[in-house]
């Protein structure tokens, strides 16, 4: 993890195409050991989560270059390194699991984010019509004390179509579905960081479940 993190921090201090194209073997060295990395947690989520198919890791490896056409920042490269385990990997929009390396900004998750219309209606229905269900899973001690819901983006009123004086209508105002862990160096530098992000993820397993079944029961 130590070379993956320098390569970032280096790349954070140096984004331009000259740098870049001068360190492109420590690029592909270190992008090839996060490809290792990413196979290694596929395999392991899939020992516990069956809704995720064989993958190709290459597919569930966001890409380093960024899109810059409609940004104000024109840095031409990420810097960080994250996959996506989801059913169609990273491009599909699915409910899956995510790991990524970044200074001062690792973490992993789960959940959906920023989902498309038809996805998230069937999200907030389902937690409308179960909201118990809902609640055990996220109020449950474990849960809350390793994770938090992604919030950034979260509607001030009543989401269109809900009753405003629902019991629970604080929980649809959410437009990501996405538990997450703030992952320190120490951690990320740690031997056991694989095992780490694993058991963490078989933690977050329940909640997706309650995901896939809002979205699959309403196709």
């Amino acid at each position: 993890m130590r070379e993956i993190y320098d390569f970032l921090k280096a790349l954070s201090e140096n984004n331009n195409k000259t740098w870049f194209d001068q360190n492109k073997g420590q690029y592909e060295k270190t992008r090839s050991k996060f490809l290792h990395i990413t196979e290694v947690l596929i395999h392991e989520v899939r020992s516990f989560d069956r809704d995720i198919p064989f993958l190709d890791p290459k597919k569930c490896m966001f890409r380093i270059y960024r899109d810059v056409r409609f940004s104000k920042d024109k840095s031409p490269f990420k810097t960080n390194y994250g996959s996506y385990i989801a059913r169609d990997g990273r491009s599909g929009g699915n409910v899956g699991y995510y790991f990524q390396i970044a200074p001062g900004n690792s973490f992993l998750g789960a959940g959906i984010f920023m989902p498309d219309p038809d996805k998230l209606r069937a999200i907030r229905n389902e937690i409308f019509e179960h909201p118990i269900d809902f609640l055990e899973i996220i109020d449950d001690p474990v849960f809350k004390k390793h994770f938090k819901l992604y919030d950034e983006d979260k509607l001030k009123t009543a989401p269109k179509g809900f009753p405003k004086d629902f019991e629970h209508i604080d929980l649809l105002k959410y437009k990501s579905y996405s538990p997450y862990l703030e992952i320190t160096e120490e951690q990320l530098f740690s031997p056991d960081i694989i095992e780490t992000v694993v058991n963490h993820f078989r933690m977050l397993h329940q909640f997706n479940q309650f995901l896939y079944h809002a979205i699959d029961e309403r196709k």
